[in-house]
């Protein structure tokens, strides 16, 4: 009896330990899965915001409609956030930090360094954006070109061509040296254990798109991977200080594609932009850390590549009709450089009850407010004319100084009066008809002085500051009225 009691007892330890350690198992498996299991979560497009589920306004942006369901990685794989400085940081003071000449890498294209600052600067992240077919490729191919010939190591990284289909691109823009390596791969751990392996000076990225890390297992061009990729190339540019390149694409309304903290990340952001049928592009720079924003540099396409217009004036003026209404030549200042421009308007009788409003280039609304003030303020019928207004080159200008050259444009197409054709129009138009000041009024006119123009419409506020300039007729105006006088 006493065995028996014995043996009932440890059976009946027996069993309680044994449920005790499978308790202990399941709890541990249940935290491993818990760790390394993929979880679901939404990602704004626009900002990056992130949720654990779909909204249809974003807090973060507050637009609609803009989550998209990802497959999120979390615990032990995220491991791309830890530092890949290279040693240990220490608090520096700002006195003791130098600023070198040999910083700043000229580029070899004189527009392209306008835009950047004066040039390329060591452990930069350069965003270049731009439509299909606009010449993105071909712009930074031409820089690797140039920098490799200087004697400096470039690494371009395509994911979206093969080596062959460089090699065409290359062969049409000239010799290349051996300096230039071409890496075609869209493994991000590959591509970044050859940077640490090859170090070199310039590394391209073609395109930020296509980049993809097995650790997530969302599709390239994710937000999640769009994401991670740029996090990856900043702290490479940042830890082993070379400069980085990386291509976006961009969507229909022309902004780059993937998450709005991608432009965030970066220390620049330039836009190619322009029409791919024509021969000029306008790179504009939207974001620069190291020098001035809204700077352009304007290129033509031609056979040999991209070829930089040094006098966008006299391209942007070629072809200019003569002793035709309608057409003005107004003077606008992109960032730091003043550039002269064709404002072209028709104004016709409309054969509909609604009256057609139409505009290349210029601001819809802006246009539509002129045409208010020119009915109000000096009388015109426009109400029943079509009026359409064209920037004669492609160019989108934003700058309100161009109001007076626009109105009066419309005025002479209106009364089939032909302007003169040596005469610029600068100022700012408001409601009461005015014609408000405009900075850099002395660049404008040196500009237009250089270009042989003799006469140039200004506000009566601006001609103190351009009396000193010779060779030039400056006639100041008060309200729009003054102006149209002029005709």
């Amino acid at each position: 009896m006493e065995i028996m009691g014995c043996c009932k007892i440890f059976a009946a330890v027996s069993y309680v330990w044994n449920r005790f350690n499978v308790g202990i198992l399941y709890v541990c498996l249940g935290e491993y899965m818990a760790k390394t299991k993929n979880t679901t979560v939404f990602f704004c497009q626009n900002c990056g915001h992130e949720s654990s589920k779909w909204l249809g306004q974003c807090p973060g942006c507050r637009q609609w409609n803009t989550f998209v369901e990802e497959k999120a990685v979390t615990g032990s794989q995220g491991k791309s956030a830890k530092s890949h400085m290279g040693e240990k940081n220490i608090p520096a003071a700002l006195s003791e930090i130098s600023l070198e000449e040999e910083d700043r890498m000229g580029t070899g294209m004189q527009e392209l360094d306008r835009v950047l600052g004066g040039g390329l600067i060591r452990g930069s992240l350069t965003l270049v954006g731009g439509d299909p077919g606009i010449g993105k490729s071909t712009l930074l191919l031409q820089v690797c070109r140039n920098l490799s010939a200087d004697g400096r190591q470039v690494l371009y990284v395509s994911g979206e061509e093969s080596l062959k289909q460089i090699k065409i691109r290359a062969n049409r823009i000239g010799e290349f040296n051996g300096n230039l390596k071409l890496l075609c791969e869209t493994g991000l751990e590959t591509i970044e254990e050859t940077i640490r392996h090859t170090k070199p000076d310039v590394v391209v990225i073609d395109s930020i798109q296509t980049m993809y890390h097995e650790a997530i297992s969302s599709a390239p061009g994710s937000v999640s991977q769009v994401r991670e990729a740029t996090g990856v190339f900043l702290q490479l540019a940042k830890g082993l200080n070379i400069a980085v390149f990386i291509v976006g694409h961009v969507t229909k309304e022309g902004t780059v594609a993937g998450p709005r903290v991608l432009e965030h990340m970066v220390d620049t952001v330039l836009y190619f932009e322009g029409d791919r049928h024509a021969s000029y592009r306008i790179l504009r720079g939207v974001k620069n850390r190291f020098g001035s924003t809204n700077e352009i540099g304007v290129f033509e396409m031609a056979a040999c590549g991209l070829r930089e217009v040094f006098n966008p004036s006299e391209f942007m003026l070629s072809g200019k009709p003569k002793e035709a209404s309608g057409s003005v030549v107004v003077c606008s200042v992109e960032g730091t450089r003043p550039m002269l421009i064709e404002i072209q308007a028709l104004v016709c009788h409309s054969s509909f009850g609604i009256p057609r409003r139409q505009t290349t280039g210029a601001d819809f609304n802006r246009v539509n407010l002129l045409i208010a003030v020119l009915e109000k303020r000096l009388g015109l019928s426009l109400g029943n004319c079509d009026a359409y207004v064209n920037i004669a080159g492609g160019l989108k200008i934003q700058e309100p100084a161009t109001d007076l050259g626009i109105a009066m444009a419309i005025v002479s197409s209106f009364k089939n009066k032909v302007i003169d054709s040596k005469m610029i129009a600068v100022g700012e138009v408001g409601l009461s008809g005015e014609v408000r000041g405009v900075s850099m009024i002395q660049a404008r006119v040196q500009e237009a002085k250089k270009l042989g123009f003799s006469t140039c419409v200004i506000p009566s506020v601006c001609t103190e500051s351009v009396k000193e300039i010779a060779g030039i007729r400056v006639i100041g105006v008060d309200n729009v009225g003054d102006a149209i006088d002029l005709l």
